[in-house]
């Protein structure tokens, strides 16, 4: 079975690379055997640098379960994640993760995510965009004001 649903992904990619959605990139997540989302990456043609073919699969998948987590779901990806879906992917707490190329292939065809990585483990201050602080006594009145929240929605 996992063969087929990474198949699935791949041939996504392809399809999706050929119609110029933007790179070769797909994702399909699965529960109980059947596929409830797909995604390809869509950046360049949506403009939209979050568009990867992961984020675009949880997001579909997250619809269709009305649900902001992927609980019993496997992530089949022709690719591993970059940072970002990563992150995505650990958000929506999938039971498992499939990848078929790496992230060395994926940098050997200037899809290299290394950059972000490294910036990731810098303080704030030192990345090459600086991150600077402001406001945080305003902004830790809305983190107190959620701690108190009796109808709030773990997640």
């Amino acid at each position: 079975m996992h063969e087929k649903f990474m198949q699935e992904a791949i041939d996504l990619s392809r399809q999706k690379m050929k119609e110029n959605c933007g790179g070769p990139f797909g994702c399909v997540v699965v529960r109980d055997g059947e596929i409830i989302g797909r995604g390809w990456n869509q950046v360049t043609s949506t403009n939209d640098p979050t568009a990867h073919a992961e984020i675009t699969a949880i997001r579909e998948a997250c619809r269709k379960l009305n649900s902001f987590q992927l609980n019993n779901c496997e992530i089949y990806t022709s690719c591993y994640p970059c940072p970002m879906c990563a992150g995505a992917i650990f958000w929506a707490r999938p039971r498992a993760v499939f990848y078929a190329n790496t992230a060395q292939d994926a940098a050997e065809i200037d899809f290299d995510d290394r950059f972000i990585a490294e910036q990731m483990q810098l303080p704030p201050e030192k990345c090459n965009i600086p991150f600077q602080q402001i406001l945080r006594e305003e902004a830790m009145k809305v983190f107190e004001e959620w701690e108190k929240k009796p109808d709030k929605i773990k997640y």
